[in-house]
């Protein structure tokens, strides 16, 4: 347990959905649940029992009830869900259809548009009418090249609607990014915008979009959003429609909602195809509304008066968490453009100007205004700012220290973890209890998590696997065109009989906190003892000489090395002094095995579009392997810099 940061007040505890929940229970089902710790051990304890009593409280939308909660069969993976239940992931997100602002669309350069619950249903009629005129119906995938924008929503709404597939992509991917993935699940409809803003400037897509076209022939109509006026040599092809056709339509049928089992697949993320092509993972539609409703209304707290933001894509699985928001009636945030433009300061300027009350972003991004040194609490008003939450990657501690120094005393911080995956999350924040430094505040409910040893014993108090050990309701159904689920199960059931094997490597501690320290496919073993690259960086990316740093394990002489990659503060050298410095600082702070072999100078740090460090990519490349896939990285470029490197030579 590290220092306390934020604690509840009995009464604030009181007020929360979450421990509202915790009441309920009790009374209903005669229990005497006196905290979440008794909470979360009764929801994994008393799986089925706990998820029917969550489908009663989210007042889900439905045409026909459950008959059962779960069917495990024969294999943790061929789990079935609220077996005989029908209904429709739109429905339940278009619920409300009042003068309540439902989405706030901004980019780099001002709020663009605000949208009434109203009018996005009407909107979302439209665009699910034009889709059925294209022959678009059940499992038929509808595909985004987007920006993080209404129109992005309106047609994953349309097309969850027909009970078809929705996928999507940000478009600042490569042109090959897109085809390796869009490829794969053989889409028949394109959505997409002519071009995006980022850094100020407008970059048009028409060429990128013209050669996905020519690769993907399954794909038979197009529908292009005019953004950044380069429209015309897009609409110029047969195949395409402008939106605002769809949008100034008079004449459309009523929407309706098809009704479609709760395990239905309703949408396909992606992996981030570092190692070769991107893995299509299924998700099912009922799964991912549930449970997001869970971690937003218990995990968050939402409520229909928040104004939620995540800074995201639409590439990543939190832009689905953040749009599923709207199943609770709130006003969501899309935010379009670089955090930094026009100025470094401009998303707490949004707080301030939106009143947002729960923040989300990664921990790339706080990392970067506490090397900017900016300090939101002195410039803006943030008092109705609640909660902030941060995932990407392992929010360091010092981070937790800059947020409460800098940003906020009084506000929830949550570190949350999961993926895409799971299109949702495994550790949580939780309003009913204190914040701790560097710490995950508790595992999920209704998610049994454990942390395994190399033995598959599970652990407290110490490193292990994050695993999963029974069934949960957004578990994937599989991959697409993934014969026998063969490559799904080596993918997450090959460590461990009959257990979900994450690839993180975590501490659970007895009262119920978690502390992630990294990937465990890049955890570093010198002489065989295993570390996690996190705890590196902690203490590293503290220190004011060092702006990034990427961690790796080097094969030499069949053991394994470390080598600390540095980018240094501008105009500083890597002395002797200074290696010794680090060197010192790790020993003191984590261990005399956590420090390098090597410490190596280098101008920039590769990360993927969606702020994670590309670690197996240079961990590939120091030790004479192929790098596969290029095109998910924000600046494939960097990789050169590791080719070669006379430092890790000897």
């Amino acid at each position: 347990m590290d220092k306390l940061l934020w604690e509840p007040t009995i009464d604030f505890i009181k007020k929360t959905q979450m421990d509202q929940f915790r009441c309920q229970v009790n009374v209903k089902l005669n229990l005497n649940l006196a905290n979440y710790q008794e909470l979360y051990n009764w929801s994994i304890s008393e799986l089925e029992q706990f998820w029917a009593s969550f489908w009663e409280c989210a007042d889900l939308i439905y045409s026909q009830n459950y008959t059962k909660v779960l069917d495990s069969g024969n294999h943790i993976s061929q789990c079935q869900w609220f077996l005989d239940s029908k209904l429709n992931y739109a429905e339940n997100l278009l619920r409300y259809r009042d003068e309540k602002t439902a989405i706030i669309f901004v980019n780099e350069c001002a709020i663009q548009q605000k949208i009434s619950y109203s009018e996005l249903y009407q909107l979302v009629a439209k665009a699910s009418y034009y889709l059925k005129t294209q022959g678009v119906k059940e499992n038929d995938r509808v595909v985004g090249f987007l920006p993080n924008m209404p129109q992005a929503i309106v047609f994953m709404l349309a097309t969850t609607a027909l009970g078809a597939i929705w996928s999507s992509t940000s478009p600042d991917f490569g042109e090959q990014g897109v085809i390796d993935r869009f490829s794969q699940i053989e889409p028949k409809i394109l959505i997409t915008t002519d071009g995006y803003i980022y850094n100020s400037k407008k970059i048009n897509n028409s060429k990128k979009i013209k050669t996905i076209l020519n690769k993907i022939p399954t794909i038979k109509n197009m529908v292009v959003v005019n953004y950044i006026n380069h429209i015309e040599e897009l609409l110029e092809l047969p195949i395409s429609i402008n939106y605002n056709q769809i949008e100034n339509m008079t004449s459309y049928d009523p929407l309706e909602f098809a009704q479609v089992p709760f395990d239905h697949p309703g949408f396909i993320l992606y992996s981030s195809g570092t190692t070769g092509l991107p893995k299509t993972i299924v998700h099912r539609s009922g799964g991912t509304l549930l449970t997001h409703i869970k971690e937003h209304r218990l995990h968050t707290d939402l409520r229909r008066e928040d104004i939620l933001f995540y800074f995201t894509t639409t590439g990543w699985m939190m832009w689905n968490w953040l749009v599923s928001g709207l199943a609770t009636g709130c006003t969501i945030v899309c935010y379009d453009g670089s955090p930094f433009v026009p100025t470094k300061n401009m998303l707490w300027k949004l707080v301030e100007d939106l009143g947002i009350t729960i923040f989300g972003t990664s921990a790339k991004y706080l990392a970067s205004i506490e090397q900017f040194a900016i300090k939101p609490k002195n410039s803006f008003d943030l008092s109705r700012l609640r909660a902030i939450l941060s995932t990407g990657s392992i929010l360091a501690d010092h981070s937790f220290d800059f947020i409460y120094n800098n940003i906020k005393s009084d506000v929830l911080v949550c570190s949350i973890s999961g993926g895409t995956d799971i299109i949702s999350c495994f550790v949580l924040g939780n309003p009913t209890l204190p914040v701790y430094r560097g710490e995950s505040q508790c595992r999920g409910l209704g998610y049994a998590v454990e942390a395994f040893n190399e033995d598959g014993k599970s652990i407290m108090n110490e490193d292990g696997e994050l695993v999963c050990i029974k069934p949960f309701p957004s578990m994937p159904l599989g991959f697409w065109h993934d014969s026998n689920n063969k490559n799904f199960l080596k993918a997450y059931f090959n460590a461990y009989k009959n257990v979900w094997y994450h690839g993180d490597y975590i501490i659970i501690y007895p009262y119920g906190g978690v502390k992630i320290l990294g990937r465990s496919d890049t955890t570093l073993k010198p002489h065989g003892v295993r570390i996690g690259t996190g705890e590196i960086y902690q203490v590293v990316e503290n220190m004011e000489e060092i702006l990034d740093s990427l961690v790796v394990g080097q094969m030499v002489n069949e053991d394994e090395r470390i080598v600390l990659f540095v980018q240094l503060a501008n105009g500083l050298e890597l002395s002797h002094i200074l290696i010794d410095k680090i060197k010192n600082i790790i020993k003191n702070q984590c261990s005399p095995r956590h420090v390098p072999a090597k410490i190596v100078t280098i101008k920039d740090i590769p990360y993927t579009i969606n702020n994670k460090k590309v670690e197996i990519a240079v961990k590939n490349i120091i030790n004479g392997k192929e790098v596969k896939n290029l095109t998910v990285l924000r600046n494939p470029e960097s990789l050169q810099l590791y080719h070669n490197l006379k430092e890790l030579e000897n």
